[in-house]
């Protein structure tokens, strides 16, 4: 097990749990952490779902959507976020503790994380999420959530992520998985933990990390630049991350994960994919990020259009992919915003009930200023 931080917490599963593929294993344990307290009406969590290589700990790596005023305010929400099915920081997965089930655990998709995710939601006793977030593989849990818990989920917000894996983002992660298949130290994935196979584990996190930068950012900040010893400042820089990774992360669970997100289609076995998102109708706020050679923004642009109460907006960041990690503060405002007008259309939801289509705030009608308040379409950002 990877270094976990002192405020997570673990929910041990009393029942044995079921995949997609019917597999079933016993023992589950989910790790999470929670900000904030629960309300009376159990009506105010939040859930945050991390990406591929993340953990529960989303106070770190979201701090800056933290706070008062700021996206997740743990003074008004209970936020709750949790370590993936199959991921290596408390949840079970190939590599827990006491049962190293390596490349013996059972295939996962985005909808067996999901399904334990809302375990862990039933357990902590909350009736209504006011928001599912998350981006890139948080995204696909974010839509997954929309789908299939849809009575218990208010808003999502999916960040960065398309409905459906492409063969681009396919082919990418293949190109992955062989890098590390191609470790003599692989041995089939019946690796010890100790003994697993590092240089392909890191050549893949290499390959991955080119493809959450764009062009600009490479070039803005390595350029042509090369240290004393005549290597280019960009091929430090991802060998540097490869080493980052395979310090913390481990080679079944990488390969476990990327091809969960290979699996990624939300209409898989519900239809077609134009209405099955027209299916989810809850306000959403879809964030392309600009320069994402990952996830395009015809993607995003996609799910907002096919989406009945979408609202698109766009991070505009040189710094691709990744930019939902770095432009932080920029992130929290668009969410922020999108939170408080759905705070407003719910207040005058209430009034327009109690009230009727009448005069309400200055002699507007309740029904026009939800219309003009709407989080649904359009945004200044998105044009």
């Amino acid at each position: 097990m990877k270094e976990i931080s002192k405020q997570t917490r673990f929910f041990d599963l009393p029942i044995p749990f079921v995949f997609e593929s019917q597999d079933v294993i016993e023992n589950v344990q989910v790790a999470y952490r929670t900000w904030g307290r629960l309300n009376a009406a159990r009506t105010n969590g939040v859930l945050v779902c991390h990406a591929l290589t993340g953990n529960a700990d989303a106070d770190d790596w979201w701090e800056p959507l933290f706070g008062e005023g700021r996206a997740l305010d743990p003074a008004r929400d209970f936020i709750v976020s949790s370590n993936i099915l199959g991921s290596c920081y408390g949840t079970t997965g190939p590599a827990s503790e006491g049962e190293i089930w390596g490349a013996a655990f059972p295939p996962i998709t985005i909808r067996d994380i999901v399904s334990l995710q809302r375990l862990l939601v039933r357990h902590l006793g909350i009736k209504r999420l006011r928001l599912v977030i998350g981006g890139s593989l948080g995204g696909m849990q974010v839509l997954e959530w929309a789908l299939a818990a849809p009575d218990l989920v208010e808003a999502i917000a999916p960040i960065a992520v398309s409905g459906r894996h492409s063969a681009w983002t396919i082919g990418l992660s293949e190109a992955q998985r062989q890098a590390i298949f191609a470790d003599p130290d692989w041995r089939d994935g019946a690796y010890a933990l100790d003994a697993q196979p590092r240089h392909g584990l890191a050549i893949a996190r290499m390959i991955a990390m080119a493809t959450y930068r764009s062009h600009a950012s490479f070039e803005s900040r390595f350029g042509r630049e090369r240290d004393a010893g005549g290597t280019f400042a960009v091929e430090s820089y991802l060998r540097h991350q490869g080493q980052k990774l395979v310090d913390r992360f481990d080679a079944n669970c990488y390969v476990a994960l990327t091809k969960a997100m290979d699996s990624h289609d939300v209409a898989r076995d519900r239809g077609t994919y134009e209405a099955t998102l027209a299916s989810i109708a809850h306000p959403a706020l879809i964030v392309s990020v600009d320069s994402d050679v990952l996830y395009p923004p015809a993607e995003q642009q996609e799910l907002a259009m096919l989406m009945p109460n979408a609202r698109l907006e766009t991070l505009s960041s040189p710094h691709g992919h990744d930019a939902f990690l770095i432009e932080m503060d920029a992130l929290s405002e668009i969410v922020a915003d999108f939170r408080a007008r759905l705070g407003v259309a719910d207040a005058h939801v209430i009034l327009s009930r109690a009230d009727g289509e009448g005069s309400c705030d200055g002699g507007v009608s309740a029904k026009e200023i939800l219309r003009r308040a709407s989080p649904l379409r359009g945004s200044a950002a998105s044009g």
